[in-house]
């Protein structure tokens, strides 16, 4: 699949398997998700533009780089909020941008209920982080509006992918890279990825 990665490191293989199974309570499954989330950023970050810069250090001058753009992390409400920490703790400077979306149950249809955003967002590097790309509505919502915003570098990382949502912002958003630690077999009658791992919302936050 153009323009997908699919991440997989051994410890990023390793800890989805344990957050797959259904025994993993909530307290684990916040942790996992996190130490997921912070080897998974390095790759999503890895062709992030430099310019390079000049510092003095104790001794002497030297030459050195610093990102071209800064990063704004939008999680996707209320999942995404488990993978933000871990990566902030290794982009620190970031800003924060939210998207809060809520699934229609019968029509599988995103729902906006709140948003967020820095100014000049077209300045940034943004970062759409939600673990699960089920449908890919939510995610093309999410950019839609991103774009709207002024947004011109969008990447999306996601735990798990279906092959149906990854066509969805594919067709809709070509240019935008997706990272994603796995690509599984479908979505059922309902949406959910099969086989997943579940709600990660429901899981993360033990509802």
């Amino acid at each position: 699949m153009k323009n997908v990665t699919v991440i997989a490191h051994p410890l990023v293989q390793h800890n989805l398997t344990r957050l797959r199974d259904k025994r993993t309570h909530p307290q684990e499954f916040r942790r996992l998700l996190g130490e997921i989330a912070s080897l998974m950023i390095y790759e999503a970050t890895r062709n992030f533009r430099l310019k390079k810069i000049s510092v003095q250090t104790p001794l002497a001058s030297a030459n050195g780089f610093k990102l071209e753009r800064e990063v704004v992390l939008v999680p996707v409400l209320r999942a995404g909020l488990g993978m933000l920490d871990s990566i902030l703790e290794l982009i620190p400077h970031a800003r924060v941008g939210f998207v809060g979306l809520k699934r229609e149950e019968t029509t599988l249809r995103a729902q906006f209920y709140y948003k967020s955003f820095p100014k000049n967002v077209g300045d940034f590097e943004v970062v759409l982080i939600d673990p699960m790309l089920a449908t890919g509505g939510s995610s093309v919502a999410a950019i839609d509006l991103l774009v709207e915003q002024g947004a011109k570098h969008i990447r999306l990382v996601n735990l798990v992918a279906a092959p149906e949502g990854i066509a969805v912002v594919q067709k809709n958003y070509p240019r935008v890279p997706i990272f994603t630690a796995a690509v599984d077999k479908k979505l059922n009658e309902r949406g959910y990825i099969v086989p997943g791992l579940g709600d990660a919302g429901d899981r993360l936050f033990g509802t």
